[in-house]
């Protein structure tokens, strides 16, 4: 991230933040860096994230460590850990947080990225499910993004899956029997990862397989429809998309991404879902949750394509000394003018004053503040409003409470 660019990060994060906040969250940060054992007990050893894009290392004193390929385990291995649950009810977390996968570099796509993510901890009810889905359309309408549509399924409990992973299987026979035995492993050990994947060949294989809602059990059938009218209720456009489901082993029931018609043919923006079994699965006790994770690089590359990331303010000010005696002076209504919580600039050179405007043109700053033998005298200042060149004299003690209102 270069200065030029911080700006934007800056907005996206604050926008979130502000969105995560009025709903009751609170932030969470956890390490760079994890037991790998957390990664491979939640998002499964046959996930790609486990098998293919880890970055994992073995530390001095002989500790098998991975950095975090994704931030819902860390969150919840810290829920766990700090007994952050002790008081009971529900827990809700926010983070931003840097990611680590290896994969081959993209635009929008890095070995290191960064994620916004919410989590839902304690909670099996299915209002739960649709806050996590309508804070996340939220977020992306605050920034800009319309068209978006919710594209929403169920992988229902254990029973659906195992029903469900024989008729992929039975199904998918022939097509395996020509592919190499690692791919065939790979599929036998979790064949619901079939249904994620982007290869032509085993996409047009899968036609004429049975929507996995078919096979869902009673209640997750009666979730998933409290869901679709809770967000009809919130006005929040969505679609059942049988062949979303995740690429991680801990999601259950409910998995959902974002779209948006802005984007064309690669139109998804995030996704989440519920992980009623993760916490189990970490050595916790049986805990219902749910949550998302946004990539901020993807949707900062989609913003600004759209160009809707907005400019960077810039500097309210530059005191400028118009003799070498004003320095002080100059110094002086710097600090006053930043005590305001405002920028204020100076020149630390002692340039001529010819040169300090054109320092002033670079920094783009709204107002010149000048301060020159008249001015030093009469214990004024010469504000000039750069966008227009009109200028007014204040006095100097009045000068950071003339800005502050014009902020």
């Amino acid at each position: 991230m270069l200065p030029s660019q911080a700006h934007a990060w800056h907005w996206v994060e604050s926008s979130f933040s502000k969105l995560a906040r009025s709903y009751g969250y609170s932030e969470i940060r956890t390490p760079m860096f994890e037991d790998i054992e957390l990664f491979i007990r939640t998002s499964g050893e046959t996930s790609d994230v486990v098998s293919k894009e880890m970055y994992e290392f073995v530390d001095r004193g002989g500790r098998r460590l991975s950095l975090k390929p994704e931030g819902t385990a860390p969150a919840m291995r810290s829920y766990l850990e700090h007994s952050l649950g002790a008081a009971g009810g529900v827990t809700r977390l926010y983070y931003i947080t840097p990611v680590f996968r290896y994969n081959r570099p993209a635009k929008g796509r890095y070995r290191q990225h960064h994620q916004t993510g919410l989590e839902l901890i304690g909670s099996p009810a299915p209002e739960a499910d649709a806050e996590i889905i309508e804070m996340t359309v939220r977020h992306f309408q605050a920034l800009g993004l319309k068209e978006l549509e919710v594209q929403l399924n169920s992988i229902g409990r254990e029973a659906c899956r195992l029903a469900y992973r024989e008729a992929v299987l039975n199904h998918m026979a022939s097509y395996l029997a020509g592919q190499s035995e690692e791919f065939q492993a790979t599929a036998q050990k979790n064949p619901l990862r079939l249904l994620d994947t982007k290869d032509p060949e085993t996409r047009a294989a899968l036609e004429g397989l049975p929507p996995i809602t078919d096979y869902l059990e009673p209640e997750s059938k009666a979730r998933l429809e409290a869901i679709e009218r809770l967000l009809g209720e919130a006005g929040i456009p969505y679609r059942i998309s049988p062949d979303v489901v995740r690429g991680l082993d801990y999601y259950t029931e409910t998995v959902f991404e974002i779209t948006s018609g802005d984007l064309g043919a690669q139109n998804s923006l995030c996704g989440g879902g519920r992980y009623d079994n993760l916490i189990k699965d970490i050595g916790g006790p049986p805990t219902p949750s749910v949550g998302v994770g946004m990539g901020i690089e993807r949707a900062l590359l989609v913003l600004t394509e759209l160009g809707l990331v907005p400019g960077a303010e810039p500097p309210m000010a530059f005191a400028v000394s118009g003799v070498p005696e004003a320095s002080a002076s100059v110094r002086s209504l710097a600090r006053e003018v930043r005590g305001q919580g405002l920028a204020c600039l100076w020149d630390v050179e002692g340039k001529t004053i010819k040169a300090q405007m054109k320092q002033v043109d670079r920094s783009k700053v709204r107002f010149a503040l000048i301060v020159g033998s008249d001015e030093l005298a009469a214990g004024t200042v010469s504000i000039r409003e750069m966008a227009t060149g009109e200028q007014v004299v204040v006095p100097a003690s009045e000068v950071a409470a003339w800005l502050d209102a014009r902020r």
